[in-house]
């Protein structure tokens, strides 16, 4: 008897050939032997990352030099030591031309400070970047920011990292998950070769782009990561990016209520920071012509900030060191703190190519900068690092991320208490005061969602002997059609489709439907009725076991396309009840319980000035 019509397939019961993998051994992890070979593949483009990330440094030293000094060189020099005068207005909207021309006839994707793009690609395109992006991107990037551009090299190498990744990854039979994985190693491995931080850009990964901490996503990534970190010894050489001194290993109460201080001040700049760069976004869209041209429009902005103020051009590494050195003027402070922030946010706004890590790293130190001057002194630097960590971590919502990433640039391993307290500040404050960070705005205003949130399924630790119903009916092999006939006829209260069979030791036969008993009787008439049910059913069911996590059985039904499945022993197939979607979401409300229900549990007991105890007191306030 085949039951599988369209009525019954949308009522979900029945049955599929196959019973899925219930004998898979639980575990810590999942993960499986395929991550050798991509962990193979993660090697081979952490190998490749580090020379685009090499390559990208060196155009932007040749642009720079190009563009500001009118000879042929790669090394990286600021832009601020040009003699061009008020000509040099016109370099960074030459340069924004090239880009507009580049995005309208090239790639659209080359737009932005990178990371975004990237977490587009992986959540919308399947992790497949155009080749054309991996070779546009760069050149771009190193267009804006040679022609003094105030943004860093870190959002495109990620984007273009990923991208090289991405492209590897397509040339074999993968699935998106690898590929994706792939896309993350080149993403994290062009990050470690630029700033010598091989840990923070594993985290940034883990925190930001990969959406799940798994073993088989983890091991790639980190491995390209480190190999990437390797070769940068000899193509760029060692770290940190940016060495201090060494600060005081403890620092006292005083020091750590002015970390929660920075942190909370940290915070209110992060928010501020992601405002200005989409309030800027939303003017450029109110502009009637093409946005190829924006960016022209904010390299103008660039160019008039430039005059003002020369050290907010270019990536700003320079400025970035004094400030950690403690050596910097009040006017530079200043300077960076509304000359570069105000340019950053204009040019970006405008849809020109670069990064935001180098002038977060620049605004959080000079905010730091302003505060070393009214807390307390605890040597050069100090709070300048405090306040780039913190704002780091406010503005990209990725808090131990910024931590390694501050530690890694300076290599002083006694901030990192100073850098917790201030860091997780102003992560507190962002998240309560801001939906979206910098990085995940632009996502979400092409209509797109994504949460940042990761937390083990409840699917994942609550097993089917849990939810599933074991009063239900079931129907003896040996009986007829005829004797459960008039049942079906007039028992209208009895609302399982799905009926099961045992034979007279308990183990499960088969499984009839409802629906397909009925279509039976009218196809074969008063035979029908002579039959015994175990001539009837149907013996390749999908079955789910009491001792397997519901996330299996959600697995099964989605491939199958069932909603209700028999439970039997795995060892002995004695049939022991049924399970459905309905009773799959007894874990969700489960979960929703444990996250809405307050309840107080530990009730107080006071002792009586006699030495005997009182009864139990409730300290609900009276209504």
């Amino acid at each position: 008897m085949d039951d599988r019509n369209p009525t019954e397939q949308e009522d979900g019961a029945g049955c599929a050939t196959g019973n899925g993998k219930a004998s898979e051994v639980l575990g810590d992890f999942t993960t499986t032997t395929r991550v050798i070979p991509i962990s193979a593949l993660a090697l081979l483009i952490g190998a490749v990352a580090a020379f685009v990330a090499l390559a990208l440094l060196r155009l932007i030293g040749l642009f720079t030099n190009l563009f500001y000094f009118g000879h042929w060189s790669t090394a990286l020099v600021s832009p601020a030591g040009n003699h061009l005068g008020t000509y040099s207005i016109v370099v960074p909207v030459a340069g924004a031309l090239i880009i507009g021309v580049m995005a309208r006839y090239g790639s659209e994707r080359i737009r932005g400070h990178g990371i975004p793009e990237a977490i587009e690609a992986i959540l919308i395109n399947g992790s497949r970047v155009e080749p054309k992006v991996a070779i546009l991107k760069p050149i771009s990037s190193a267009i804006s920011i040679g022609s003094g551009g105030p943004f860093g090299a870190e959002g495109p190498i990620i984007m273009t990292g990923g991208a090289v990744g991405s492209m590897i990854a397509q040339l074999f039979h993968l699935t998106s998950a690898e590929r994706k994985t792939l896309l993350v190693a080149g993403a994290a491995a062009g990050m470690s070769a630029t700033f010598a931080a091989p840990v923070a850009s594993v985290l940034l990964a883990v925190e930001l782009l990969l959406f799940e901490w798994k073993p088989r996503s983890l091991i790639p990534v980190a491995l390209a990561s480190a190999t990437a970190a390797v070769l940068r010894r000899y193509l760029l050489g060692l770290g940190p990016l940016f060495p201090v001194p060494l600060h005081p290993l403890f620092i006292g109460s005083k020091g750590l209520l002015g970390c929660m201080l920075v942190g909370l001040l940290a915070g209110g700049l992060s928010a501020l920071l992601t405002i200005s760069v989409y309030a800027a976004e939303d003017a450029f869209q109110h502009l009637r012509f093409h946005w190829m041209w924006w960016p022209a429009i904010g390299g103008f902005v660039i160019g008039l900030g430039g005059l003002i103020f020369p050290q907010a051009l270019g990536v700003g590494y320079d400025t970035i060191d004094g400030l950690l050195q403690g050596n910097v003027t009040t006017h530079v402070i200043l300077g960076v703190l509304l000359v570069k922030w105000f340019i950053w946010a204009v040019s970006l706004g405008s849809g020109t190519s670069g990064g935001v890590l180098a002038p977060l790293l620049m605004m959080g130190g000079a905010l730091g900068g302003l505060e070393a001057m009214i807390l307390p002194n605890e040597g050069a630097g100090f709070w300048p690092l405090i306040s780039m960590g913190a704002v780091l971590g406010g503005t990209m919502r990725s808090p131990f991320t910024s931590i390694i990433f501050a530690f890694e640039l300076t290599h002083d391993g006694n901030v990192f208490l100073p850098l917790l307290v201030g860091s997780v500040v102003a992560h507190a404050f962002t998240v309560l005061t801001l939906k979206r960070s910098i990085l995940t705005e632009k996502v979400a205003r092409r209509g797109y969602h994504l949460s940042r949130e990761y937390a083990v399924d409840p699917l994942e630790i609550l097993f089917v002997r849990e939810v599933m119903r074991t009063k239900v009916v079931a129907l003896a092999a040996t009986n007829t059609l005829a004797e459960m006939q008039q049942s079906l006829r007039t028992d209208h209260r009895q609302t399982q489709r799905l009926l099961p069979v045992v034979n007279e030791q308990g183990r499960l036969a088969g499984v009839l439907t409802r629906g397909g008993i009925r279509k039976h009787i009218a196809q074969h008439g008063e035979s029908a009725l002579r039959q015994t049910l175990g001539e009837l059913v149907r013996t390749d069911v999908v079955s789910a076991h009491p001792d397997e996590p519901l996330r299996y059985v959600v697995y099964r039904m989605a491939e199958k396309g069932f909603t209700r499945m028999p439970v039997v022993d795995r060892d002995t197939a004695k049939f022991r009840g049924l399970i459905s979607l309905d009773d799959l979401l007894k874990a969700r409300t489960r979960h929703l319980e444990e996250e809405r229900r307050r309840e107080r549990t530990l009730k107080l007991r006071f002792l009586r000035p006699g030495g005997k105890f009182s009864k139990e007191t409730d300290l609900r306030p009276a209504r």
